[in-house]
């Protein structure tokens, strides 16, 4: 498996600017949404970003502000803001399908991509991963209904012979999936296993896991064939009376638990790198209200965190980093302050 991830999450990047006292409603985006810095909802804009990450670095690829439905229609606001005609109302989701077929166009080498609970969450945003080419790791709820091991949907119905032949799978009231909460209390205990990913600030990270193989049971009652095995991993750590964490993957069957749980925690690289970026460079700084503002304070900022990261690529080499490729500039480019061509 590729060492590489693409990494998607909703971020708040000025939850100081919009949270701490600024309540207003011009600025473009904001909203009462949850806010992730603060972990509540509040006044604040979402950010939906796509990373490229190994094992020893990361760089956001993508960043695109969320622009609610209240923003998306109300044509005063949205001149008043800049946001272009062709920008509307899409979900988080979509936004990162969006940053994600972006990517490929532009020859990113593809790599799994890892998300949380709000984007694994939907079977839309898995399907439309899958569907472009790509494995996932990403974070589902406890509620999400699953097919065990060893279990199926029921086939279609008998034809009786009239009308149209039935083509659909079928579950019953004693043949159903189950929750992905059911299925890890149900796990015997010799399905567990102690696994370290990392040394932390604390020392080495370590949890219980289990992994077994189960199909994604959302509305298949309206597919004709069933969802393909796929991983679900679990976390459940010694003291908790429940588990706490749940992925589905799609990455190769033959991969080891530590792998997975390695790409299931990869996104603290991620949490950093923002965290970075707002305390050194300024990310959550902007306090202007316009869409093209707002972004090109993102992009600028991101462009120097990219190239801190490639300094300490070049002075202490990490894994190849191919998607820390040269932009192509454009016929005639001048760089600002360059003299003029006599």
């Amino acid at each position: 498996m590729s060492r590489q991830r693409w990494v998607t999450k909703s971020d708040d990047p000025g939850s100081q600017n919009l949270t701490d006292g600024k309540k207003g409603s011009h600025s473009v985006g904001v909203t009462r949404q949850y806010c992730g810095a603060l972990g509540k909802q509040d006044n604040c804009q979402v950010v939906v970003t796509v990373s490229v990450a190994n094992g020893t670095m990361s760089i956001p690829c993508a960043y695109r502000l969320y622009l609610p439905e209240g923003w998306a229609s109300d044509g005063r606001r949205r001149q008043e803001a800049g946001i272009p005609e062709g920008i509307g109302f899409a979900t988080k989701w979509q936004i990162a399908v969006g940053a994600l077929e972006q990517m490929i166009e532009d020859g990113v080498p593809p790599a799994p991509v890892v998300a949380d609970a709000g984007y694994g969450g939907v079977t839309a945003f898995r399907d439309a991963v899958t569907a472009r080419g790509l494995s996932y790791m990403v974070g589902i709820t406890a509620e999400t209904t699953l097919w065990p091991p060893e279990v199926e949907p029921l086939p279609p119905r008998r034809w009786s012979g009239q009308g149209r032949p039935p083509t659909n799978l079928r579950r019953s009231a004693r043949h159903r999936p189950e929750s992905a909460r059911s299925l890890a209390v149900g796990l015997p205990r010799t399905s567990w296993r102690t696994i370290r990913w990392r040394e932390g600030t604390r020392g080495m990270m370590q949890s219980r896991f289990a992994a077994l193989r189960v199909r994604a049971a959302h509305r298949d009652e309206a597919r004709r064939q069933p969802r393909t095995r796929e991983w679900l991993l679990i976390e459940w750590p010694r003291g908790e009376e429940q588990p706490t964490k749940y992925w589905l993957s799609t990455v190769p069957e033959e991969i080891p638990v530590e792998e997975l749980v390695g790409l299931s925690s990869i996104r603290w690289r991620i949490e950093r790198d923002f965290e970075e970026m707002k305390s050194e460079l300024g990310l959550d700084h902007y306090e202007g209200r316009n869409w093209i503002g707002f972004h090109h304070h993102g992009v600028l900022c991101i462009a120097a965190y990219a190239f801190l990261a490639a300094e300490r690529a070049r002075l202490s080499p990490p894994e190849a980093i191919a998607f820390l490729k040269p932009a192509t500039l454009p016929q005639g480019f001048r760089p600002r302050g360059s003299a003029r061509a006599s």
